[in-house]
């Protein structure tokens, strides 16, 4: 199936050895993905509690909780994927710290923002185009895939946003593919998604029933159940939710929809600072 235009690939220049696949919840929308010896780093956010992050049009919003991690006890990273840049996902402490040689996978609006802070190897990805890194036998593609940040008109007013495939393959193993949402509503491309990307084997969802003047901007309980009903992958992980006072659905409503719900989908809920291991189901329809 035709996934849209690729970029040349990227070589990552050291071999590591392969630890075991899984997934660290941080905070927000920040996780560490290692995978076939790859080390992912998503939407990073490590202000702490009482921190304000700017969201634009002027405004702001405090963060309750504390990342459950620092920059400088993360491992080498290989690059960063970013579903836009708003302040809850690329902040201040990001910005100064994180490594400015990072290749940092986002869309064209974010990459522009990012080299003008001095980061020199943003990749700009238009929906349905593809990277791909590649390291000994193992490789990673990301595709970007389509976002909706708000409603018309107010959806005009906000950055672009994407929302990520990644499939791994290689190294011996059966290919992994994991999807994440970035922050979105829930929209007609969540169909095209489903209907591209068949066989997904975990979901990051971004919840948190964003709402800035009464507008909803980030899926809530009932959109998450629905997202998950429409995608139906094999085990998905809320994240993005209960960090900020912009974040109006809590978890626990999302909890008691989905466990109402006849999904197809195995969740799981991870306190910040825990680490969930990653399966591989076997082969999926390309």
């Amino acid at each position: 199936m035709d996934h849209g235009t690729e970029r040349p690939p990227i070589r990552l220049a050291e071999d590591r050895p392969a630890a075991a696949d899984q997934i660290t919840f941080i905070g927000t929308a920040t996780t560490l993905i290692s995978v076939a010896g790859f080390s992912i780093l998503t939407d990073p956010n490590f202000l702490h509690q009482g921190d304000r992050a700017y969201l634009g049009l002027g405004l702001s919003s405090r963060r309750r909780t504390d990342p459950a991690r620092s920059i400088d006890q993360l491992p080498d990273l290989d690059f960063v994927v970013l579903s836009h840049h708003h302040g809850d996902h690329f902040d201040r402490v990001a910005a100064r710290d994180l490594d400015h040689r990072l290749p940092i996978i986002t869309v064209p609006q974010a990459a522009r923002k990012l080299r003008k802070q001095g980061f020199r190897a943003p990749v700009a990805l238009s929906t349905w185009q593809s990277q791909v890194f590649t390291r000994a036998d193992a490789e990673v593609r990301i595709t970007s895939v389509p976002g909706k940040h708000a409603p018309r008109p107010l959806g005009y007013a906000l950055p672009p946003v994407m929302g990520s495939v990644l499939d791994f393959s290689g190294a011996g193993q059966r290919p992994l593919r994991v999807y994440i949402t970035g922050d979105t509503l829930l929209h007609d491309g969540i169909d095209a998604i489903a209907g591209r990307f068949p066989g997904i084997d975990l979901c990051l969802i971004h919840l948190g029933g964003t709402r800035i003047a009464g507008v909803l901007l980030t899926m809530d309980a009932r959109q998450g159940v629905e997202a998950l009903r429409i995608i139906a992958p094999r085990e998905a992980i809320p994240i993005h939710y209960d960090d900020y006072t912009v974040f109006r659905s809590p978890l626990a409503d999302f909890k008691r929809l989905a466990g109402q719900a006849d999904l197809p989908t195995s969740i799981h809920y991870l306190e910040r600072g825990e680490t969930y291991p990653l399966t591989r189901a076997g082969s999926r329809p390309s």
